[in-house]
């Protein structure tokens, strides 16, 4: 055995987001509130100033941003970037490959989560068009989500925790059968880097260092650029290993 995994650190993933500054109804800018159903996220903000909106079943929290500020929160947390000027955060994320394959589930109004179909058309941005095109879809998609949102975060304000664990129940619901799809990107990732840890530990306590000499060192730019993400405009990088 090498090294036995050559991905990111612990199969995390990695992007550079510029948050969107498109004002919502409540007046605020920034990004499109969701959830994770099994990925921990971080950020690690990298210039500009803004919050992250949280909602669990604690209730409704707003934790300032600022250059500098290491943020991260579990899955069931539904969350929302908002834009004070310039925020630009470098995402890390638990599971690499799992929030593309439909871990991340939008907070849609309730009339659009009961239907696969419907929630699926509303969430899905079109595979191609111009800037502006891409960019209206992507408006209209957030603006949907923030609908949603306000509900939810109105209900808890009135110690009504029903509609969020309805919406917990109807995220479960969309996307359960996606999760055999994604044991295996965690088998592949995740799972992958910590078996390769436990692996070395033994051959350590066997006196068995061959495996050092099978270093690598890896380095990519951007696979994509400027992709129009859920909470702003994302610099993508693969780092597959």
């Amino acid at each position: 055995m090498g090294t036995g995994y050559e991905g990111l650190p612990g199969g995390v993933g990695v992007s550079l987001l510029r948050v969107y500054d498109w004002p919502a109804a409540d007046g605020l800018r920034g990004g499109t509130p969701h959830l994770h159903l099994t990925c921990s996220e971080g950020y690690l903000v990298t210039g500009g100033r803004g919050s992250v909106q949280t909602l669990t079943a604690s209730g409704f929290r707003q934790t300032p941003l600022a250059e500098g500020t290491l943020v991260w929160f579990t899955p069931g947390t539904v969350h929302r970037l908002v834009n004070d000027g310039g925020l630009t955060i470098v995402v890390l994320m638990q599971n690499r490959g799992l929030p593309e394959a439909g871990d991340a589930v939008l907070t849609l109004p309730p009339r659009l989560l009961a239907d696969p179909a419907a929630y699926r058309a509303a969430a899905t941005l079109p595979p191609e068009g111009t800037e502006e095109e891409l960019s209206r879809a992507a408006r209209v998609r957030r603006d949907l989500a923030v609908e949603g949102f306000a509900a939810l975060r109105e209900a808890a304000g009135a110690d009504d925790p029903g509609p969020l664990a309805a919406f917990h129940r109807a995220a479960a619901a969309l996307v359960g059968p996606l999760s055999g799809d994604w044991r295996e990107r965690w088998r592949n990732g995740a799972a992958a880097a910590a078996d390769a840890t436990g692996a070395q530990l033994g051959r350590l306590e066997d006196g068995d260092c061959g495996y050092l000499a099978q270093a690598v060192v890896r380095s990519e730019g951007p696979a994509v650029r400027g992709r129009f993400g859920m909470c702003g405009r994302l610099d993508v990088y693969r780092a597959d290993g």
